[in-house]
C-alpha cells in the first residue's frame, strides 16, 4: 500500500478526530474566536484600559507601542515596558492578548474570560469523491504576496503554484499559496476558494483548506477538510478577500457548512 492509498484507508476516522479536537479548541481554548474581544492594528501605539482608551477594558490601564520590529506593554507607570511575544497569549488582567502580523504593520486581537454561546461547526456528510490526488505545478517567477490569513491578520504569502483537479468532470485549477503558521517558521500550502455554495450552505467570503503532500510527488487536495475563516465566528475578525482564479463554478458540498447569525462580540 502507498503513502497515498494509506492516507485514503485512514480519511474518515482522522477527520472525525480533527474535526472533534477543532470544536473543542473552539468551545474552551482562551484564544478562541468564541472569546474575541476586539482585533485593532497598533500603529504608533493604541490605549488598552479607560473608557477613552482606543480599546475599552475593564480594569486595564495599559498601552502597546511598537519600536522597530518589536511591540512592546506598557503596563500602569512600569515605564520602558516589556516585549510582546508574537503569536502566543499575553495575559493582561482577566483578558488575553495576542500580537501578530508583519514587523511595523502589527495587529492586536483581546479575549475575554468570557465566551459567547458556543454552537459546535457543522459539516457535509464525508465525501470520498471529494478527495483528490494531484501535483503542484510550481509557480514560474514564486513572489511575495500580502494576503489575509484564516485569523484575518495580514501575512506575507509565497505563491507556491497551481494545482488542477477534475470538478463536477471539468478541469479547474486553484492557486496554491505558503502561508506562515502562527508563532513559527513553518508554512503551510494553502487553497483559498469560493464556489457554488457560499451563501447557500458554506460560508458567503469562501473557504481554506490545505494541501497536504503524499509522497512520490504527489498531494492530497481533500475538500471534506475545507474550514472557515475566522470571520465565520465573529464580526471581529476581516475577511480574506477571494484568491483571483479561485472560483469554482459548481457546489462543493463537502467540508464545513455555515448556518448563519451568531456573529457577535462575547461580553466584555
Amino acid at each position: 500500500m502507498g503513502p497515498v492509498d494509506r492516507l485514503a484507508a485512514q480519511a474518515p476516522s482522522e477527520l472525525m478526530r480533527e474535526r472533534a479536537e477543532f470544536a473543542d479548541w473552539l468551545e474552551r481554548a482562551p484564544g478562541s474566536p468564541f472569546r474575541a474581544l476586539v482585533q485593532q492594528p497598533i500603529g504608533p501605539g493604541i490605549r488598552l484600559g479607560p473608557v477613552n482608551a482606543d480599546v475599552v477594558l475593564v480594569g486595564v490601564e495599559a498601552r502597546l507601542e511598537q519600536r522597530g520590529g518589536a511591540v512592546m506593554l506598557i503596563v500602569g507607570g512600569e515605564g520602558a515596558g516589556r516585549p510582546v511575544g508574537r503569536d502566543r497569549l499575553t495575559p493582561l488582567g482577566k483578558y488575553q492578548l495576542s500580537v501578530g502580523g508583519l514587523p511595523g504593520q502589527a495587529v492586536a486581537t483581546v479575549f475575554g474570560p468570557d465566551a459567547r454561546a458556543f454552537v459546535p461547526p457543522s459539516h457535509y456528510p464525508y465525501g470520498p469523491t471529494w478527495r483528490l490526488t494531484t501535483t503542484l505545478t510550481p509557480a514560474d517567477q514564486p513572489r511575495a504576496h500580502r494576503i489575509l490569513a484564516p485569523d484575518g491578520v495580514e501575512v506575507e504569502a509565497t505563491e507556491a503554484g497551481s494545482v488542477t483537479v477534475s470538478v463536477g468532470g471539468k478541469p479547474i485549477t486553484l492557486r496554491v499559496f505558503r502561508i506562515p503558521t502562527p508563532g513559527g517558521e513553518e508554512s503551510e500550502l494553502e487553497v483559498y476558494f469560493r464556489d457554488g455554495t457560499n451563501g447557500r450552505g458554506s460560508y458567503p467570503a469562501g473557504r481554506f483548506v490545505s494541501l497536504v503532500p503524499a509522497g512520490e510527488g504527489r498531494y492530497l487536495l481533500d475538500f471534506n477538510r475545507a474550514r472557515n475563516p475566522f470571520c465565520a465566528y465573529s464580526t471581529v475578525y476581516p475577511c480574506p478577500a477571494p484568491w483571483r482564479g479561485n472560483t469554482i463554478p459548481v457546489g462543493i458540498e463537502a467540508g464545513e457548512k455555515y448556518a448563519g447569525g451568531g456573529l457577535s462580540k462575547p461580553p466584555g
